[in-house]
Protein backbone atom coordinates (compact mmCIF):
# COMPACT_ATOMS: atom_id res chain seq x y z
CA UNK A 1 0.00 0.00 0.00
CA UNK A 2 2.90 2.16 0.67
CA UNK A 3 4.29 1.42 -2.60
CA UNK A 4 1.55 2.35 -4.61
CA UNK A 5 0.49 5.88 -2.41
CA UNK A 6 4.26 6.61 -3.85
CA UNK A 7 3.89 5.47 -6.58
CA UNK A 8 0.84 8.03 -7.31
CA UNK A 9 2.76 11.00 -5.81
CA UNK A 10 5.60 10.58 -8.21
CA UNK A 11 3.19 10.19 -10.67
CA UNK A 12 1.91 13.58 -9.89
CA UNK A 13 5.64 15.38 -9.10
CA UNK A 14 6.30 14.32 -12.40
CA UNK A 15 3.06 15.60 -13.49
CA UNK A 16 2.95 19.21 -11.66
CA UNK A 17 6.31 19.81 -13.36
CA UNK A 18 5.94 20.20 -16.62
CA UNK A 19 1.62 20.01 -16.91
CA UNK A 20 1.44 23.87 -17.49
CA UNK A 21 4.04 24.23 -19.73
CA UNK A 22 2.49 21.63 -21.78
CA UNK A 23 -0.64 23.43 -21.96
CA UNK A 24 0.81 26.49 -23.15
CA UNK A 25 3.03 24.93 -25.63
CA UNK A 26 -0.22 23.25 -27.21
CA UNK A 27 -1.70 26.58 -27.51
CA UNK A 28 1.20 28.28 -29.31
CA UNK A 29 1.17 25.38 -31.51
CA UNK A 30 -2.18 26.03 -32.67
CA UNK A 31 -1.64 29.58 -33.48
CA UNK A 32 1.13 28.56 -35.55
CA UNK A 33 -1.27 26.11 -36.90
CA UNK A 34 -3.25 29.21 -38.28
CA UNK A 35 -0.37 31.16 -39.19
CA UNK A 36 1.74 28.71 -41.27
CA UNK A 37 0.21 27.86 -44.64
CA UNK A 38 -0.42 24.25 -45.15
CA UNK A 39 1.65 24.16 -48.04
CA UNK A 40 4.56 26.35 -47.05
CA UNK A 41 7.05 23.51 -46.35
CA UNK A 42 6.11 21.28 -49.45
CA UNK A 43 7.04 24.02 -52.01
CA UNK A 44 10.66 24.25 -51.23
CA UNK A 45 11.72 20.43 -50.61
CA UNK A 46 11.99 19.12 -54.05
CA UNK A 47 15.62 19.34 -55.04
CA UNK A 48 18.29 17.07 -53.92
CA UNK A 49 20.10 19.85 -52.60
CA UNK A 50 21.55 21.12 -48.97
CA UNK A 51 19.51 24.49 -49.29
CA UNK A 52 16.49 21.71 -48.94
CA UNK A 53 17.84 20.08 -46.35
CA UNK A 54 18.24 23.36 -44.14
CA UNK A 55 15.33 24.23 -45.44
CA UNK A 56 13.16 21.09 -44.18
CA UNK A 57 15.17 21.35 -40.68
CA UNK A 58 14.19 25.00 -40.33
CA UNK A 59 10.66 24.92 -41.83
CA UNK A 60 10.38 21.61 -39.30
CA UNK A 61 11.26 23.88 -35.81
CA UNK A 62 7.84 26.25 -35.78
CA UNK A 63 5.42 23.42 -37.51
CA UNK A 64 2.64 22.64 -34.57
CA UNK A 65 3.31 18.41 -35.22
CA UNK A 66 4.59 16.07 -32.41
CA UNK A 67 6.52 13.01 -33.37
CA UNK A 68 3.34 10.95 -33.55
CA UNK A 69 1.99 12.83 -36.49
CA UNK A 70 4.86 13.99 -38.50
CA UNK A 71 4.75 10.29 -40.40
CA UNK A 72 1.77 11.02 -42.49
CA UNK A 73 2.68 14.33 -42.99
CA UNK A 74 6.25 13.39 -44.19
CA UNK A 75 4.70 10.58 -46.18
CA UNK A 76 2.78 13.53 -48.02
CA UNK A 77 5.44 15.87 -48.87
CA UNK A 78 7.33 12.59 -50.21
CA UNK A 79 4.51 12.13 -52.78
CA UNK A 80 4.30 15.36 -52.90
CA UNK A 81 8.49 15.46 -55.11
CA UNK A 82 10.35 16.27 -51.77
CA UNK A 83 13.39 14.48 -51.57
CA UNK A 84 14.83 11.72 -49.73
CA UNK A 85 17.46 14.12 -47.46
CA UNK A 86 14.76 16.73 -47.01
CA UNK A 87 12.35 14.39 -45.72
CA UNK A 88 14.81 12.35 -43.00
CA UNK A 89 15.87 16.02 -41.46
CA UNK A 90 11.94 17.02 -41.59
CA UNK A 91 11.53 13.70 -39.20
CA UNK A 92 13.86 14.48 -37.11
CA UNK A 93 14.12 18.49 -36.76
CA UNK A 94 10.18 18.92 -35.92
CA UNK A 95 8.82 17.06 -33.44
CA UNK A 96 12.28 17.71 -31.48
CA UNK A 97 11.84 21.32 -31.88
CA UNK A 98 8.83 21.94 -31.50
CA UNK A 99 7.31 24.60 -29.32
CA UNK A 100 5.37 22.28 -26.77
CA UNK A 101 8.67 19.98 -26.44
CA UNK A 102 10.87 23.12 -26.18
CA UNK A 103 8.82 24.40 -23.16
CA UNK A 104 8.47 20.72 -21.52
CA UNK A 105 11.71 20.13 -22.06
CA UNK A 106 12.67 23.57 -20.12
CA UNK A 107 9.80 22.81 -17.31
CA UNK A 108 11.99 19.45 -16.32
CA UNK A 109 15.69 20.09 -17.43
CA UNK A 110 16.06 24.08 -17.62
CA UNK A 111 17.88 26.43 -20.12
CA UNK A 112 20.83 24.98 -21.20
CA UNK A 113 20.04 21.85 -21.79
CA UNK A 114 16.76 22.58 -23.49
CA UNK A 115 19.52 24.80 -26.38
CA UNK A 116 21.35 21.93 -26.29
CA UNK A 117 18.66 19.70 -27.56
CA UNK A 118 17.82 22.18 -29.99
CA UNK A 119 20.75 23.16 -31.40
CA UNK A 120 21.94 19.86 -31.38
CA UNK A 121 18.83 18.27 -32.84
CA UNK A 122 19.21 21.02 -36.18
CA UNK A 123 23.08 19.70 -36.58
CA UNK A 124 21.88 16.15 -36.47
CA UNK A 125 18.88 16.73 -38.68
CA UNK A 126 20.76 18.72 -41.41
CA UNK A 127 23.69 16.15 -40.96
CA UNK A 128 21.04 13.41 -41.79
CA UNK A 129 19.80 14.91 -44.73
CA UNK A 130 23.36 15.71 -46.17
CA UNK A 131 24.54 12.38 -45.66
CA UNK A 132 21.47 11.19 -47.14
CA UNK A 133 22.12 13.48 -50.52
CA UNK A 134 25.59 12.15 -51.04
CA UNK A 135 24.55 8.34 -51.36
CA UNK A 136 21.77 9.85 -53.47
CA UNK A 137 23.67 11.75 -56.08
CA UNK A 138 26.15 8.41 -56.32
CA UNK A 139 23.27 5.89 -57.04
CA UNK A 140 22.05 8.21 -59.73
CA UNK A 141 25.48 8.49 -61.18
CA UNK A 142 26.11 4.66 -61.19
CA UNK A 143 22.31 4.21 -62.87
CA UNK A 144 23.60 7.26 -65.24
CA UNK A 145 26.65 5.31 -66.23
CA UNK A 146 24.67 1.93 -67.42
CA UNK A 147 23.90 1.31 -71.29
CA UNK A 148 20.26 2.73 -72.10
CA UNK A 149 18.79 0.95 -74.34
CA UNK A 150 15.94 2.47 -76.41
CA UNK A 151 13.03 1.27 -78.45
CA UNK A 152 10.78 3.21 -80.77
CA UNK A 153 7.27 3.10 -80.03
CA UNK A 154 4.69 1.43 -81.62
CA UNK A 155 1.61 3.89 -82.63
CA UNK A 156 -0.61 2.58 -80.63
CA UNK A 157 1.54 3.04 -77.59
CA UNK A 158 1.97 6.39 -78.96
CA UNK A 159 -1.74 6.87 -78.96
CA UNK A 160 -1.73 5.54 -75.27
CA UNK A 161 1.56 7.89 -74.15
CA UNK A 162 -0.25 10.71 -75.94
CA UNK A 163 -4.03 9.92 -74.02
CA UNK A 164 -1.88 9.54 -70.98
CA UNK A 165 -0.05 12.91 -70.83
CA UNK A 166 -3.35 14.46 -72.07
CA UNK A 167 -5.51 13.35 -68.58
CA UNK A 168 -2.17 13.90 -66.56
CA UNK A 169 -2.40 17.54 -67.69
CA UNK A 170 -6.36 17.63 -66.98
CA UNK A 171 -5.47 16.17 -63.64
CA UNK A 172 -2.85 18.70 -62.48
CA UNK A 173 -4.99 21.70 -63.83
CA UNK A 174 -7.90 20.42 -61.56
CA UNK A 175 -5.54 20.25 -58.43
CA UNK A 176 -4.34 24.09 -59.65
CA UNK A 177 -7.26 25.17 -59.56
CA UNK A 178 -8.78 23.25 -56.57
CA UNK A 179 -5.67 24.41 -54.31
CA UNK A 180 -6.21 28.16 -55.32
CA UNK A 181 -9.57 27.95 -54.59
CA UNK A 182 -8.87 26.10 -51.16
CA UNK A 183 -6.25 28.81 -50.63
CA UNK A 184 -8.85 31.31 -51.00
CA UNK A 185 -10.83 29.84 -49.22
CA UNK A 186 -8.50 29.87 -46.35
CA UNK A 187 -7.15 33.16 -46.62
CA UNK A 188 -11.10 34.64 -46.17
CA UNK A 189 -12.07 32.53 -43.13
CA UNK A 190 -8.73 34.35 -40.93
CA UNK A 191 -7.72 33.45 -37.90
CA UNK A 192 -10.28 31.28 -35.79
CA UNK A 193 -9.39 30.89 -31.95
CA UNK A 194 -11.83 28.02 -31.85
CA UNK A 195 -9.70 26.28 -34.60
CA UNK A 196 -6.58 27.04 -32.53
CA UNK A 197 -8.10 25.31 -29.10
CA UNK A 198 -9.40 22.46 -31.71
CA UNK A 199 -5.94 21.56 -33.17
CA UNK A 200 -4.01 21.97 -29.82
CA UNK A 201 -6.27 20.14 -27.27
CA UNK A 202 -8.14 17.34 -30.08
CA UNK A 203 -5.91 17.13 -32.79
CA UNK A 204 -2.41 17.53 -31.30
CA UNK A 205 -3.23 16.42 -28.08
CA UNK A 206 -4.73 12.68 -29.55
CA UNK A 207 -1.56 11.93 -30.72
CA UNK A 208 0.14 11.85 -27.71
CA UNK A 209 -2.17 11.30 -24.81
CA UNK A 210 -1.30 7.43 -25.25
CA UNK A 211 2.49 7.99 -25.27
CA UNK A 212 2.51 10.79 -22.38
CA UNK A 213 0.29 8.74 -20.14
CA UNK A 214 2.91 5.88 -20.68
CA UNK A 215 5.82 7.93 -20.84
CA UNK A 216 4.23 9.23 -17.25
CA UNK A 217 3.74 5.77 -15.51
CA UNK A 218 7.32 4.72 -16.41
CA UNK A 219 8.94 7.15 -15.02
CA UNK A 220 6.92 7.08 -12.09
CA UNK A 221 7.65 3.33 -11.98
CA UNK A 222 11.60 3.49 -12.12
CA UNK A 223 11.55 6.22 -9.09
CA UNK A 224 9.35 3.94 -6.94
CA UNK A 225 10.32 0.31 -7.69
CA UNK A 226 14.21 0.60 -8.50
CA UNK A 227 16.39 1.00 -5.74
CA UNK A 228 18.63 4.01 -6.40
CA UNK A 229 22.02 1.32 -5.30
CA UNK A 230 21.00 -0.76 -8.02
CA UNK A 231 20.75 1.60 -10.87
CA UNK A 232 23.55 3.36 -9.64
CA UNK A 233 25.75 0.07 -10.64
CA UNK A 234 24.87 0.94 -14.16
CA UNK A 235 25.31 4.24 -14.23
CA UNK A 236 28.33 4.25 -12.36
CA UNK A 237 29.95 3.43 -16.05
CA UNK A 238 29.35 6.14 -18.01
CA UNK A 239 30.57 4.76 -21.01
CA UNK A 240 28.32 1.91 -20.62
CA UNK A 241 25.12 3.75 -19.42
CA UNK A 242 25.37 5.35 -23.32
CA UNK A 243 25.75 2.11 -25.46
CA UNK A 244 22.78 0.71 -22.84
CA UNK A 245 20.52 3.75 -23.26
CA UNK A 246 20.81 4.05 -26.93
CA UNK A 247 19.69 0.42 -27.37
CA UNK A 248 16.75 0.67 -25.61
CA UNK A 249 16.00 4.02 -26.91
CA UNK A 250 16.01 3.13 -30.51
CA UNK A 251 12.72 0.60 -30.53
CA UNK A 252 11.03 2.35 -28.19
CA UNK A 253 7.92 4.54 -29.62
CA UNK A 254 7.81 7.65 -27.62
CA UNK A 255 6.98 10.93 -28.91
CA UNK A 256 9.76 13.70 -28.03
CA UNK A 257 6.96 15.47 -25.02
CA UNK A 258 6.09 12.27 -23.65
CA UNK A 259 9.69 11.17 -23.40
CA UNK A 260 10.70 13.61 -20.75
CA UNK A 261 9.41 12.12 -17.79
CA UNK A 262 11.39 9.01 -18.82
CA UNK A 263 14.73 10.60 -19.06
CA UNK A 264 13.13 12.82 -16.09
CA UNK A 265 13.35 9.59 -13.83
CA UNK A 266 16.11 8.04 -14.62
CA UNK A 267 18.37 11.10 -13.96
CA UNK A 268 16.72 11.24 -10.88
CA UNK A 269 18.21 7.36 -10.49
CA UNK A 270 21.97 8.55 -11.21
CA UNK A 271 21.97 8.95 -15.09
CA UNK A 272 23.96 11.44 -15.99
CA UNK A 273 22.95 14.43 -18.18
CA UNK A 274 24.02 13.20 -21.67
CA UNK A 275 23.08 9.82 -21.21
CA UNK A 276 19.34 11.76 -21.23
CA UNK A 277 20.31 13.74 -23.94
CA UNK A 278 20.50 10.67 -26.32
CA UNK A 279 17.52 8.86 -24.81
CA UNK A 280 15.58 12.00 -25.85
CA UNK A 281 17.16 11.90 -29.54
CA UNK A 282 17.35 8.42 -30.27
CA UNK A 283 14.06 7.91 -28.98
CA UNK A 284 11.56 9.99 -30.85
CA UNK A 285 13.44 10.20 -34.08
CA UNK A 286 14.08 5.75 -34.47
CA UNK A 287 11.46 4.26 -32.72
CA UNK A 288 9.85 0.78 -34.33
CA UNK A 289 7.35 3.02 -35.93
CA UNK A 290 9.47 5.86 -37.73
CA UNK A 291 11.76 3.31 -38.90
CA UNK A 292 9.34 1.04 -40.33
CA UNK A 293 7.52 3.68 -42.12
CA UNK A 294 11.47 5.03 -43.54
CA UNK A 295 12.05 1.39 -44.80
CA UNK A 296 8.55 1.39 -46.86
CA UNK A 297 8.68 5.15 -48.06
CA UNK A 298 12.47 5.45 -48.85
CA UNK A 299 13.75 1.92 -48.85
CA UNK A 300 16.92 -0.01 -46.98
CA UNK A 301 19.91 2.13 -47.75
CA UNK A 302 17.95 5.23 -46.29
CA UNK A 303 16.86 3.33 -43.57
CA UNK A 304 20.68 2.33 -42.47
CA UNK A 305 22.28 6.09 -43.33
CA UNK A 306 18.98 7.08 -41.18
CA UNK A 307 19.40 5.08 -38.01
CA UNK A 308 23.30 5.13 -38.08
CA UNK A 309 23.62 8.20 -38.45
CA UNK A 310 21.15 9.24 -35.32
CA UNK A 311 23.15 7.02 -33.58
CA UNK A 312 26.72 8.14 -34.07
CA UNK A 313 25.91 11.53 -33.66
CA UNK A 314 23.73 11.45 -30.60
CA UNK A 315 26.41 9.51 -28.87
CA UNK A 316 29.03 12.15 -29.96
CA UNK A 317 26.35 15.13 -28.72
CA UNK A 318 25.60 13.15 -24.97
CA UNK A 319 29.60 12.67 -24.52
CA UNK A 320 30.48 16.35 -25.42
CA UNK A 321 27.62 17.38 -22.77
CA UNK A 322 28.91 15.27 -20.33
CA UNK A 323 32.37 16.53 -20.91
CA UNK A 324 31.69 20.68 -20.41
CA UNK A 325 28.29 20.48 -18.41
CA UNK A 326 28.83 17.97 -16.31
CA UNK A 327 29.08 19.70 -12.75
CA UNK A 328 25.49 21.77 -14.03
CA UNK A 329 22.40 20.68 -11.87
CA UNK A 330 20.06 20.57 -14.46
CA UNK A 331 17.30 18.47 -13.12
CA UNK A 332 14.77 21.18 -12.26
CA UNK A 333 12.49 18.40 -10.56
CA UNK A 334 12.74 17.48 -6.98
CA UNK A 335 10.91 14.14 -5.53
CA UNK A 336 10.97 15.45 -1.98
CA UNK A 337 7.14 15.75 -2.41
CA UNK A 338 6.73 19.39 -1.69
CA UNK A 339 2.95 20.94 -2.14
CA UNK A 340 2.37 21.91 -5.58
CA UNK A 341 0.48 25.40 -6.50
CA UNK A 342 -2.91 25.85 -7.37
CA UNK A 343 -2.13 26.42 -10.96
CA UNK A 344 0.10 23.26 -11.26
CA UNK A 345 -2.71 21.48 -10.07
CA UNK A 346 -5.46 22.86 -12.18
CA UNK A 347 -3.05 22.15 -14.96
CA UNK A 348 -2.22 18.62 -14.27
CA UNK A 349 -5.72 17.82 -13.24
CA UNK A 350 -6.59 19.37 -17.11
CA UNK A 351 -3.79 17.40 -18.58
CA UNK A 352 -5.15 14.26 -17.01
CA UNK A 353 -9.12 14.67 -18.06
CA UNK A 354 -7.35 15.43 -21.92
CA UNK A 355 -5.69 12.02 -21.74
CA UNK A 356 -8.22 10.06 -20.35
CA UNK A 357 -11.12 12.00 -22.82
CA UNK A 358 -8.80 11.40 -25.87
CA UNK A 359 -8.60 7.64 -24.56
CA UNK A 360 -11.78 6.62 -24.11
CA UNK A 361 -13.67 8.79 -26.50
CA UNK A 362 -13.97 6.10 -29.37
CA UNK A 363 -15.97 3.77 -26.51
CA UNK A 364 -18.09 6.82 -25.86
CA UNK A 365 -18.91 7.32 -29.20
CA UNK A 366 -19.54 3.87 -30.16
CA UNK A 367 -21.92 3.34 -27.10
CA UNK A 368 -23.95 6.83 -27.96
CA UNK A 369 -23.88 4.96 -31.93
CA UNK A 370 -25.38 1.83 -30.57
CA UNK A 371 -27.95 3.51 -27.95
CA UNK A 372 -29.25 5.63 -31.63
CA UNK A 373 -29.45 2.59 -33.37
CA UNK A 374 -31.30 0.68 -30.54
CA UNK A 375 -33.92 3.76 -30.29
Amino acid sequence: MELAHEFAQNFLTLLDAFAIYIIVGLFFAGILKQIVPSDFVSSHLGKDSTSSVVKATLFGIPLPVCSCSVIPLAQGLRKEGASKGSVQSFLISTPITGVDSILATFSLFGLVFTLYRVVSSIIIAICVGLVQNIFEKKEESKQKEKPAFSVKPTNQETKVNFAQNFSTTIKKEQKEEASCCSSSSENEKGFSIKAVFTYAYSTLFADMAKALLIGLILGSLFITFIPKEYSSMLFDNVFLTYFVIMLFAIPLYTCATASLPIAAALMLQGMSGGAAFIFLTAGPATSAVTMSIVYKMLGKTSLIIYVSTISILALLFGIVFDMFFDDLEILRVSMQHEGSSLVESLASLAVLLLIFYHLFKDKFSKKEQTKSCCS
